[in-house]
């Protein structure tokens, strides 16, 4: 028999775990179009769920904010007009009280305007970007995926977020395209346009928009697909997912990042896909069942495998495979096995990683433009990393054969209005012209030097070398740079300045790189030359425009 003051205790637990539990959920019914989450990143995750009738809408990890939130994050709400949702977590629950609804998301005033927001890159209104994903021209509109964690800064609940632009510099940010599901998260992958119905998903005259991604989870990565009707807005998932689950093949989880595309020769659909060591070629008439043809060691996460003309000569192709990396091989394709006819090359070094290129380029237009993420963070922001400027790439003819170039796209011309121009100045008188643009934040700087005394030289942005050529050891920025002219004097750089990221695109892009800005503490000047007795032999100035309205 227990005692009235052991029956007391019994009761206040009780009461207590009943007021917990209470506290641990919160049901809304929707009536604005997006919630609006408090964050802070001194709290642990937690997991969130959402129930509409007791089954499961979505599940995520968020640290919700118990007191003053760091930012605030969104569940756009659009398709759950009208109905009661029940929100659980398993964190610390003194947050849900703070989650409202509204018509707007929490700090949309200011949106686009914030002290680090890039203004002539693309990143997202909220949470964490990495990887481009599904890149494709379809309709008038460039879509780019992209992998995405829209609840919190830091890289977690692997989802596709989703952007479209009709001309590669303006993008509008659409709700998220896939999200994480029973099977798990959603990795890299790629999209295509299914013109024929092969895959039967097609309505009507309408074709299907075919993505493939990798799911993720603890187990292993397995390769699924999703079709679109309605231009990428919304998406159905393959009831008979997984398509290829090749873990007990390499003994390995790293087999991720599909990517798809039409072999018109042999009239089926081409799989690259990186398993452990390399880059896997699959091929399926039907998207639904595929064949392993063949394996390429030596590339890692997210390829690429693109045909492009040399020297812009349709009759004289070569085909590139790609790694995340930017290194690439140049060789044949006969649509199930890669040769590389030379080692490994690279033509872009810095942040970049994970490039891709869009596919379905229209015949009147059939450039091969390619997007990186930019790991670039942005400190003390609601939203990191970007996405660097969309480049054209090229086959040239160099002296060690066939090269990648890389060039910003002709659309970022718009971006930019000239300022000034100088020609046959020493760095002296550079600088002194310089002096007048000190306030510049965003900007782009065409410049050529011609080297005499000195074996270095270069320029400095706010006390960082943004460009720095050593002639003696054939470094660009600490980086191995050897110039197709190999006695040449001379160095040209287009740089594109914007609030956090620099991009350098060296010699009409046969070498760039990609940079954080870090100007140094208390600098005394903001652009400066500097070298022995140099010649600015070419100097233009333009300001940039924001992409943003």
């Amino acid at each position: 028999m227990k005692s009235a003051s052991t029956r007391v205790t019994l009761i206040g637990l009780i009461l207590c775990v009943t007021q917990v539990a209470q506290a641990q959920n919160r049901s809304i019914t929707i009536t604005k179009r997006y919630l609006n989450l408090p964050v802070t990143q001194a709290q642990n995750r937690g997991n969130m769920k959402f129930s509409i009738t007791d089954k499961p809408e979505r599940t995520f990890k968020i640290r919700l904010a118990s007191g003053e939130p760091d930012y605030w994050v969104f569940c756009d709400m659009a398709a759950l007009q009208g109905k009661t949702i029940s929100i659980s977590y398993d964190g610390n629950s003194e947050g849900l009280s703070k989650i409202y609804q509204d018509d707007k998301i929490a700090g949309q005033d200011s949106l686009y305007k914030e002290k680090n927001r890039p203004q002539y890159h693309f990143s997202t209104r909220r949470g964490w970007i990495n990887d481009p994903n599904g890149m494709i021209f379809y309709e008038g509109e460039y879509h780019l995926f992209y992998q995405h964690n829209p609840y919190e800064r830091e890289w977690e609940n692997m989802s596709w977020g989703h952007a479209v632009s009709k001309d590669m510099i303006h993008w509008e940010e659409l709700p998220t395209a896939l999200s994480p599901d029973s099977l798990g998260t959603m990795f890299s992958g790629s999209t295509v346009i299914d013109y024929e119905n092969t895959a039967g998903f097609n309505k009507g005259n309408v074709p299907a928009m075919v993505a493939f991604f990798t799911v993720d989870n603890p187990e292993k990565q397995i390769q699924c697909m999703a079709y679109s009707l309605d231009k990428g807005r919304t998406w159905t998932k393959y009831a008979k997912n997984p398509l290829i689950d090749s873990k007990a093949k390499w003994n390995s989880k790293d087999t991720r990042d599909p990517r798809v595309f039409w072999y018109k020769p042999g009239r089926h659909w081409v799989m690259v896909l990186n398993e452990r060591d390399g880059h896997s070629i699959y091929t399926s008439k039907n998207m639904r069942d595929w064949t392993y043809q063949s394996h390429l060691t030596g590339f890692w996460e997210c390829p690429d495998l693109f045909e492009l003309p040399v020297d812009g000569d349709k009759n004289k192709t070569k085909w590139v495979m790609y790694g995340a990396s930017t290194t690439y091989m140049i060789g044949t394709f006969d649509g199930k096995t890669f040769t590389p006819e030379s080692g490994k090359h690279s033509y872009t070094t810095g942040s970049i990683y994970a490039a891709q290129t869009f596919t379905n380029m229209p015949e009147s237009d059939p450039r091969r433009i390619q997007i990186g993420w930019g790991r670039i963070p942005q400190r003390g922001m609601p939203f990191n990393h970007m996405m660097l400027l969309p480049t054209e790439l090229q086959l040239r003819t160099t002296r060690n054969g066939p090269r990648l170039f890389s060039v910003p796209v002709k659309e970022t011309a718009q971006l930019f209005t000239p300022v000034q121009q100088w020609t046959s100045l020493d760095a002296t008188e550079a600088n002194e012209k310089l002096k007048a643009f000190d306030q510049l934040e965003r900007f782009r700087i065409k410049t050529t030097l011609k080297l005499s005394h000195a074996t270095s030289a270069g320029l400095s942005l706010m006390g960082q070398r943004i460009l720095d050529y050593d002639l003696n050891s054939n470094l660009v920025n600490g980086v191995f740079y050897s110039p197709e002219n190999m006695t040449s004097m001379e160095i040209s750089a287009d740089i594109y300045v914007d609030r956090t990221s620099i991009e350098v695109f060296i010699n009409g892009g046969e070498y760039s790189y990609s940079l954080e800005r870090k100007p140094v503490a208390n600098p005394k000047e903001n652009l400066q030359f500097w070298g022995n007795r140099i010649e600015v032999k070419e100097l233009q100035l333009y300001t940039a425009k924001s992409i943003w309205k």
